[in-house]
């Protein structure tokens, strides 16, 4: 009998920090990462501007996907950051 491994999915993010600047990460585990940068262990560019908030993320299938999807909103101007988020989340 075949056992089915269940893989968890790989989360692309992005936070508003308290500064009202982005940032764009990736993991597999959102609950835990949120707490890293909360409590200031996150990202070098997260400590010192929290806390955060998600202001949306989403699942992939793999690492290599949630790479190229984080660069590409890296490379995005603050403007279109905002005008992608607003199309993906009316609110905010």
């Amino acid at each position: 009998m075949e056992t089915l491994v269940q893989t968890k999915p790989w989360w692309v993010y992005v936070l508003r920090c308290r500064d009202n600047s982005f940032y764009c990460g990736i993991t597999k585990d959102m609950e835990r990462r949120l707490g890293q940068h909360n409590a200031g262990k996150g990202a070098r560019y997260t400590r010192g501007r929290g806390p955060v908030e998600v202001l949306h993320s989403w699942t992939v299938p793999a690492r290599e996907v949630a790479l190229r999807q984080e660069r590409a909103f890296k490379a995005l101007s603050r403007a279109k950051k905002i005008l992608f988020l607003k199309e993906l989340n009316p609110g905010c």
